[in-house]
């Protein structure tokens, strides 16, 4: 049985998703789709509009065959650590033999030649990077600078034109393409235009295809779910309409601020200094902004402005959010080592399956060189452990008090789709 797998967030899954699902399957011959998921919080440092095995069922329903879980560990990370975090899960599995991402270029091989770029560091990519950094430049911006010019050059030197790195989904494939060379992976890379719609699009400029940025935005300014009608699937629809009236949805960052402005006047500057991508004493700014008073945790927007606050061409509002969310969540630096990062995904959390998905599950006892989690009390690695904390947290905030939901990770067995 040939696999393809796919790195997803569907937050939520739209018509966009179930094109690059059908052409995944179809351009890589494969008989069975894998998805990686992030669980309940996100890359860009955003909890899930709704939980993870919602997401769980939009994606079997729409013809997914198996969903395994992104550890947060690697789920509210730059690209890098996403990326590689992503296709780890994926290699270890052993029987996955493609990855199909989309990505606005649609040009594998330029993308390729620029990860090869990467993987290699060529001398006077070094050379720029020390040169930036002593001009003072921070480093990730120095080193996206001296990469951007590095494969800018690499490109002209073979008479091709560089992918645009500015683009999300162009800059996603990259770091797929790079982690997939670093874990000297077997499996093979595809790519397809993303069409009609951007990823961080906010305006819906087509009669059936919407970002999910720009439907979460509909859905944040008050519009009812038959809005997403013509956008999404009748399946996430449906999932959507249930977790509605479950009370269960719609999850945004208001739902956690009182907790996190608790954690944030309770622990001082030295303690904050201690949590995972809080650095370059973000902690002090963050209490003279705590300190000048205005953000009401039981008001709404309360989060925003506290972005809005802590926002400098240093901070990005990303970069913020994901700071936030490790404070939330208690991730320690000592949780996070970038030596254990690159050690890649310990375990394999499946979420749900098909009937296919099911077979693809037992040549996984065979091939996986992780343990494949189907029971959560059946494993104790710490970073499964800091998922399962982040379920409670999130299950905590539900719109609807649900006492039983902190502990679904432990009583809810993966999500079976007979089809």
């Amino acid at each position: 049985m040939r696999a393809v797998g796919l790195i997803v967030e569907y937050n939520p899954l739209h018509n966009g998703h179930v094109y690059h699902c059908r052409e995944s399957r179809r351009l890589s011959g494969a008989d069975a789709v894998v998805c990686v998921m992030s669980g309940h919080f996100l890359q860009r440092g955003e909890p899930a509009l709704a939980n993870k095995w919602a997401r769980t069922e939009m994606a079997l329903r729409m013809g997914a065959d198996l969903v395994l879980e992104l550890p947060v560990a690697y789920a509210c990370q730059p690209a890098e650590w996403f990326a590689y975090g992503a296709v780890s899960v994926l290699d270890a599995t052993g029987c996955v033999d493609a990855l199909c991402f989309g990505s606005e270029s649609g040009d594998l091989r330029s993308l390729d030649a620029a990860a090869g770029v990467l993987a290699s560091e060529p001398p006077s990519m070094r050379e720029d990077l020390r040169t930036r950094l002593k001009s003072g430049v921070p480093y990730p911006a120095a080193y996206a600078g001296a990469a951007a010019e590095a494969i800018r050059r690499q490109a002209e030197d073979a008479g091709a034109e560089a992918p645009d790195l500015s683009q999300p989904n162009n800059s996603l494939g990259l770091h797929y393409l790079l982690a997939l060379r670093r874990l000297r992976s077997r499996i093979e890379p595809l790519t397809i235009p993303r069409l009609k719609a951007g990823y961080l699009q906010r305006e819906i400029t087509d009669e059936s295809i919407a970002s999910a940025t720009a439907l979460r935005r509909l859905l944040g300014e008050g519009a009812d779910l038959d809005a997403l009608k013509p956008y999404v699937p009748a399946s996430t629809l449906d999932v959507l309409r249930s977790e509605w009236r479950a009370g269960r949805a719609p999850m945004s960052w208001d739902r956690f601020a009182g907790a996190l402005f608790h954690e944030l006047y309770a622990a001082d500057a030295d303690e904050l200094a201690l949590r995972f991508d809080v650095r370059e004493g973000i902690e002090n700014r963050l209490k003279q902004a705590l300190a000048g008073g205005g953000f009401d945790p039981h008001s709404p927007g309360a989060v925003d402005r506290l972005l809005d606050a802590l926002k400098t061409k240093r901070y990005t509002r990303t970069a913020l959010q994901r700071m936030l969310l490790r404070i939330l969540l208690h991730h320690r630096k000592s949780d996070l080592p970038p030596e254990r990062l690159a050690a890649g995904a310990p375990y394999i959390r499946v979420l749900g399956f098909t009937g296919r998905g099911r077979e693809l599950l037992k040549r996984m006892r065979r091939t996986a060189r992780v343990p494949v989690v189907v029971r959560a009390a059946a494993s104790d690695d710490p970073w499964l452990a800091m998922d399962i904390r982040a379920s409670a947290v999130y299950a905590l905030a539900y719109p609807r008090r649900q006492p039983d939901a902190v502990r679904w990770d432990y009583t809810r067995p993966p999500l079976q789709l007979d089809r």
